[in-house]
């Protein structure tokens, strides 16, 4: 059985949807694929369920009705996942700013080293970020030390979404306590795991914008995230009831 599957949320990426799966099923691992499809008027999904005929029993899809969100779609993957026993599970963008070569880095901290959240990182050496203008680097890097500075985190790379999760942790969250669907979301659950006391290991990796393709970030996503940290400050957190 293949110890892993990468979830990959999807709107409108048929510009990359077909190579980013070749990329992840061509790695010296095998990893298992699984993308949340929101319903792409594009045609991502007719490509996706092509493949699935070249890979069966490795690539997956659930569709969904429309966009509902990047923290609804990963739940939604989480809980997939963990139904079918995956002991690592993966978080990755479908448009090639994670390079898929770094999920066996990302792996390996998990798998080998002892870490129970892997987060590919832009910042834990610097700012590894490339294609993007200034002034986004600027607000990236500067948003991760406000996090930092409001929640007492030590992670230099707060707001990342290239990650590999223990499916211990995500058994210990309380899923459907999350309850942000922008980027806030991805700090949640690094405050999550963090206040229950996982280990998080930031393994550096060079993250490279999209080429292809339109970017999914908004005013409103930004702003979630900036309320949504002090909201996150106060929140109790609880393991999830067995």
């Amino acid at each position: 059985m293949v110890d892993s599957i990468v979830i990959i949320p999807t709107y409108n990426e048929k510009e990359n949807i077909e190579q980013i799966i070749r990329k992840v099923f061509s790695l010296s691992h095998p990893f298992d694929v699984l993308i949340i499809e929101d319903n792409s008027p594009d045609g991502t999904a007719t490509i996706v369920k092509r493949l699935m005929e070249e890979f069966p029993g490795r690539l997956f899809i659930e569709e969904r009705k429309g966009k509902l969100g990047l923290g609804t779609a990963y739940i939604h993957g989480f809980k997939w996942a963990l139904k079918r026993d995956y002991p690592y599970i993966f978080e990755m963008d479908a448009d090639f700013s994670h390079n898929p070569e770094d999920l066996l880095k990302l792996r390996e901290a998990v798998a080998e080293k002892g870490a129970d959240v892997a987060i590919g990182s832009r910042y834990i050496t610097g700012v590894n970020v490339v294609n993007w203008p200034m002034g986004r680097v600027l607000m990236s890097y500067y948003a991760s030390a406000y996090v930092r500075f409001i929640t007492g985190m030590t992670i230099r790379d707060t707001t990342a979404g290239f990650k590999c999760y223990s499916a211990s942790v995500l058994r210990t969250i309380d899923l459907d306590a999350i309850s942000f669907v922008g980027y806030a979301f991805q700090i949640e659950m690094k405050y999550t795991a963090w206040k229950l006391g996982f280990n998080i290991m930031e393994v550096p990796i060079i993250f490279t914008d999209r080429t292809l393709g339109q970017s999914k970030m908004s005013k409103g996503i930004f702003k979630e995230a900036i309320l949504g940290v002090i909201k996150l400050r106060f929140k109790r957190i609880r393991k999830k009831a067995v």
